[in-house]
């Protein structure tokens, strides 16, 4: 096993020497430095497991020092000081230090402090991987016996926990198995929905809540009355990107119920949100509102009518009593003009706002080599999105309304996979763009890669013509043409798209909260 290099970082280096020399006998390397600036310098050119920081020295403070390093390096810091003053304790647990130790300390009390930050790290690694090797098993046999979309919703929630988890503490073995266990679940899954689809758009016992009866179902009943609402949907957001930013939104709210709903197909802002905010399928959308709605191969924006859905659904629900005020933020400009009217919202029983960023770094990742780079995977697209969301004007719209005491309802229209697999589809030129589905006549494909539905309507969507037909792409695959195949394959591997059958773009969250 690699040895342990401390640095040691103290005005008074040598009297410590006796400890230096106990720390090296139990086969530690330590190397020292007497003031802030060396330490800085050897930390830029060495890699160190773990550093002792004096509070007190001459030129830059032990606190100063310690904000510097974790400017730039994830390194364990214990604060040693001679002071048991309180706001130097405040300052130090503030710049979240590993441990902090009162001179005088003896050798035992170091000694346990590195096996304290050290040896638990280890230990926590190996606890991790330990439950999720249990945990793999039961999945495994969880995905033998399937029988309701309910138990599919557990199953992707332990798997995005121990991704999550496994991300952590960088487990790339591990990390490597449950993709591979992801990747035969979303097999299964695609089978499960390919024979229980249909059976869901009729009103029965086992419907589960899809996107046109969200409304009615989890945010008309739950309105608080004499109060202002809020129904925020943030386009595109996946289940594990919502548990990214939970514990930031936690600061500020309690979660009074988290749960899921099921997109409808396809998984598209143009079905899924249009269904959110009508309370109608995309058939009764298009019969009910001939002029507003669009097919695929219809030139013009998809999304451009949502209030005058929404206004159409709380009419027939009986709820129009209620004023409600519909935005939709698609620039960070947009945003902050938004905040500067938050007032104004609180005259308002229910304000619904779209944010569209998740969305559209999304597609960014398809169209710009950047951020292909900084989102090569899921995990460095979860990461992006919590940067995002931490600079974010959603962040201080959250605060914002924490403060005033309002209840928020929290979701998406639909999510997003990463694509690595290309299927060979064949159209005419009215055949809709889209990777993960298609619509239009006269579709050639492989049977095994997509599901099929010959006569839209018996699924409520939309047909062109007589001989229309939509295929939704399994699991990652992408639908491209044979001509310029190659190009195509290679520009959108590894890209996410949505529209298709999976876990990550089917099973959405929706979370209803308070302010603490």
């Amino acid at each position: 096993m690699e040895k342990v290099k401390i640095l040691w970082v103290d005005d008074e280096i040598e009297l410590l020497k006796p400890h230096i020399l106990f720390l090296e006998r139990k086969g530690y390397v330590l190397s020292t430095a007497n003031n802030g600036e060396d330490a800085l310098d050897m930390i830029d050119s060495e890699v160190y497991d773990i550093v002792f920081l004096d509070e007190n020295m001459p030129g830059i403070s032990g606190l100063e020092t310690l904000n510097l390093i974790y400017e730039n390096h994830n390194i364990p810091v214990v604060m040693i000081t001679k002071s048991e003053e309180e706001y130097i304790m405040e300052e130090a647990l503030g710049s979240k230090i590993s441990d902090y130790l009162i001179k005088p300390v003896n050798p035992h009390q170091i000694l346990l402090s590195l096996k304290k930050n050290l040896d638990t790290k280890r230990l926590v690694n190996q606890k991790v991987t330990s439950n999720y090797q249990k945990e793999f098993r039961e999945i495994s046999m969880a995905l033998l016996d399937v029988r309701s979309l309910k138990q599919w919703v557990e199953i992707y929630q332990k798997l995005v926990h121990w991704e999550i988890e496994l991300d952590k503490i960088d487990a790339s073995g591990m990390l490597e198995i449950i993709e591979m266990q992801k990747n035969e679940a979303n097999s299964q899954f695609f089978k499960y929905v390919k024979s229980h689809y249909k059976s869901w758009l009729k009103d029965g016992d086992e419907t589960p809540i899809l996107s046109h009866t969200l409304m009615k179902e989890k945010v008309f009943p739950n309105l608080l009355i004499n109060k202002p609402n809020f129904f925020l949907l943030i386009d595109n957001l996946r289940y594990d990107q919502w548990k990214i930013l939970q514990p930031i939104i936690e600061e500020w709210f309690t979660i009074d119920e988290e749960s899921t709903f099921c997109s409808i197909l396809p998984t598209a802002t143009q079905y899924s949100r249009n269904s959110i905010f009508s309370g109608l399928t995309p058939l009764e959308i298009s019969k009910r509102f001939p002029n507003l709605w669009k097919n695929d191969h219809e030139e013009g924006g998809k999304n451009l009518h949502e209030k005058e859905f929404l206004e159409d659904q709380m009419q027939r629900l009986g709820v129009a009593k209620n004023k409600m005020v519909y935005h939709k933020v698609v620039k960070q400009q947009y945003g902050e003009k938004l905040l500067h009217q938050f007032n104004n919202l609180l005259q308002n029983d229910l304000n619904v706002i779209v944010y569209n960023f998740v969305d559209m770094l999304s597609h960014s990742k398809t169209d710009m080599d950047m951020i292909r780079e900084l989102a090569g995977n899921d995990k460095s697209y979860r990461d992006l999105t919590k940067t995002w969301f931490k600079n974010s004007s959603l962040l201080e719209m959250l605060k914002k309304i924490a403060v005033s005491g309002s209840r928020l309802f929290l979701t998406t229209d639909h999510g997003t996979i990463n694509v690595g697999v290309p299927s060979k589809v064949i159209g005419d030129k009215e055949t809709s763009a889209n990777l993960r589905y298609k619509s239009g006549k006269r579709l050639q494909y492989k049977d095994k890669d997509v599901m099929v539905m010959k006569n839209p309507e018996e699924y409520f969507l939309p047909a062109v013509n007589l001989t229309s037909s939509y295929i939704f792409a399994k699991e990652n695959l992408y639908l491209t043409y044979p001509n310029n195949y190659n190009h195509f394959v290679k520009y959108f591997r590894d890209t996410y798209q949505h529209g298709g059958i999976s876990m990550e773009e089917m099973i959405c969250p929706f979370i209803q909260l308070s302010s603490r």
